[in-house]
């Protein structure tokens, strides 16, 4: 499927099929393409915690507001992000990279992030965004549906996943084949209300 039909197609998707399964290789080809998305300074701070076990996805049922596509679709992830991947060897992140580019980009990381909670907090919302829109898209050309989630108690499903200090939440994805076609658009704003050219 063409990217800008994927675009056009994707839309999030309610009711899925309990009974369908992806293979290992079909979810390792999304999380693959998921990891292909972009990270500021290349932090790759993202952390895609599949959620397959029955069992585990009853237990953020009941925490996320009854949602059947908790249980129901045949992959659910939550998307999560290392605040603290900034510092964590650092240098890994450009080791393929020409020295005069190691030289200033990696020591520019800690000069950025250091002592600024709000910005590395924000950091995971953006990288985590980022990779979700890629699994949505690269769901919709392996003609599986998709509906990303925040209607959950954030602290529960973090207890639940054993999520370490220093990450934090950003979404849940679910993935599988819908039973049914989305809603109906609720209301598309217009082209020249969303658009402002050169400033408001």
């Amino acid at each position: 499927m063409h990217t800008l039909e994927a675009i056009a197609a994707r839309r999030s998707v309610k009711s899925y099929d309990p009974a369908h399964r992806m293979t290992d290789s079909e979810i390792r080809q999304l999380l693959e393409a998921a990891m292909l998305s972009p990270t500021a300074f290349n932090i790759q701070n993202w952390r895609f915690v599949t959620v397959l076990d029955p069992e585990v996805r009853k237990q953020i049922r009941t925490v996320g507001w009854d949602q059947a596509q908790i249980t129901d679709a045949s992959l659910l992830i939550v998307m999560c992000a290392d605040k603290d991947a900034w510092k964590k060897e650092p240098a890994r992140y450009w080791k393929n990279a020409a020295q005069p580019i190691q030289d200033f980009l990696v020591p520019a990381i800690g000069q950025y992030y250091e002592g600024r909670d709000q910005v590395q907090r924000d950091e995971c919302m953006r990288s985590c965004a980022f990779a979700g829109m890629t699994l949505m898209l690269a769901a919709k050309a392996m003609d599986y549906d998709s509906s990303p989630m925040d209607g959950f108690d954030f602290d529960a499903v973090g207890k639940i996943i054993k999520l370490p200090e220093d990450h934090v939440i950003s979404f849940m994805l679910a993935i599988g084949k819908a039973t049914q076609p989305p809603w109906p658009k609720g209301g598309q704003l217009s082209y020249d209300e969303v658009v402002i050219r050169d400033h408001f």
